[in-house]
């Protein structure tokens, strides 16, 4: 991404996204005790105690997978961002989904202290929000998956092939969703919510 595209509006506000998504995924795993607490660091951000992964491959893989998503969020090519977590038959369980909308259109200058100020009350919701959660099973796996409004063409941007279709098995009934916080304003919306079976999903 060219430096004038960072200072835009649109680049201003996918950078902070970026970073606010990797600090939000790490806290959703940790939330979930999928690994032990000790992988994990207290640390501040946005004037709020967040849990950082500690062991280096997770914590590069939720860097990586995050930050190669920045110049498809400032062109507003992202419709979601899910935390996806599985049983043993990698069927999902539970979805944590970050929905984003950035306006293309905004070109005022961003006020940035307001835009952490909104985004930093959904790491206060998401510390609480495990009586919303699911137990999970004992042997289950998760996954970073973004959902595009429209396919980025590998043939003519580096960023894309690192991105390669999901073959993640979906419900076939709709999911029950269970909002935990959302905000809208100038340039960003986002919604988080969560998505789990419907009790009438036929069981494999």
């Amino acid at each position: 991404m060219e430096r004038r595209d960072i200072q835009s509006p649109q680049g201003e506000t996918a950078r902070i996204l970026v970073e606010f998504l990797e600090v939000a995924i790490s806290s959703i795993v940790f939330l979930k005790g999928v690994y032990p607490a000790g992988a994990f660091e207290r640390r501040r951000y946005m004037n709020v105690v967040v849990q950082r992964a500690r062991h280096p491959q997770l914590r590069d893989y939720i860097h990586s997978a995050v930050s190669a998503l920045l110049p498809f969020i400032q062109k507003g090519l992202v419709e979601r961002v899910a935390v996806i977590f599985f049983d043993i038959d990698c069927i999902p369980v539970e979805r944590f989904v970050f929905k984003l909308t950035v306006n293309q259109s905004y070109g005022s200058k961003l006020e940035e202290a307001d835009l952490e100020f909104s985004l930093r009350s959904f790491l206060i919701k998401l510390s609480v929000s495990e009586s919303l959660t699911r137990v999970l099973p004992h042997d289950c796996r998760w996954e970073i998956t973004a959902y595009f409004r429209s396919l980025p063409q590998a043939s003519t941007s580096k960023d894309a092939e690192l991105w390669i279709p999901s073959d993640t098995r979906l419900w076939q009934q709709p999911p029950l969703l269970t909002p935990i916080k959302s905000m809208n304003s100038e340039p960003l919306c986002v919604q988080l919510y969560l998505e789990h079976p419907s009790s009438c999903e036929p069981k494999p």
